[in-house]
């Protein structure tokens, strides 16, 4: 996962390049490894403050963890636990290639913790290959075997997306893409 997040990161921040961050003061990043795209976020909005939210033998060793080497550790906390149960509460959540690893029912359940710890209005951003219309050649199509080979997930379309989003008690708005579409930021608020 740290491999792709470099190029990820440079996407993100693209497709995010319009987002009206100043509604958000702190944003959780759910499964968010080392924190690399938390950090390059928390680097080009200096008003962010962050959390990244992993597995504790994920973050047990500082000198892999991205805040102080990217000058923002004063902003941002790594916190052990576990999405299925619990999340520190933030103005809104950010979920980057985690969603994917998971069927419907598990999916609804990351999403629901998410929701239950967010404010009233509070925000999803779910960072994912989208598959596009059958006409539209992609990437996600052919990862979309390999998740079904490797793991309980797969890739999914903006639909298929906003349907978890609304089964978890989420409404989704829209969704955002850098030019190339090789991922995309659906976004959802806490209905």
């Amino acid at each position: 996962m740290s491999s792709y997040s470099s190029t990820d990161n440079t996407l993100v921040l693209e497709a995010l390049d319009n987002y009206d961050f100043s509604g958000i003061s702190h944003l959780c990043d759910v499964g968010g490894g080392h924190g690399s795209t938390l950090c390059s976020l928390l680097v080009k909005y200096p008003h962010l403050r962050g959390t990244v939210l992993e597995l504790p033998s994920v973050i047990e060793n500082k000198a892999l963890l991205w805040a102080n080497k990217m000058g923002v550790g004063d902003r941002c906390t790594y916190v052990p636990g576990d999405m299925f149960s619990e999340v520190p509460p933030a103005d809104a959540y950010l979920v980057k290639r985690v969603i994917h690893d998971w069927n419907d029912a598990e999916c609804r359940q990351i999403l629901s913790t998410m929701r239950r710890a967010a404010p009233q209005h509070g925000r999803v951003l779910i960072i994912e290959q989208v598959v596009p219309g059958p006409e539209t050649p992609h990437f996600s199509k052919l990862f979309d075997i390999h998740m079904l080979i490797m793991v309980t997930g797969r890739e999914r379309t903006v639909e298929e997306y906003a349907g978890l989003l609304e089964g978890a008690g989420w409404k989704y708005l829209q969704t955002w893409y850098p030019v190339s579409k090789m991922l995309g930021v659906v976004e959802g608020v806490k209905a």
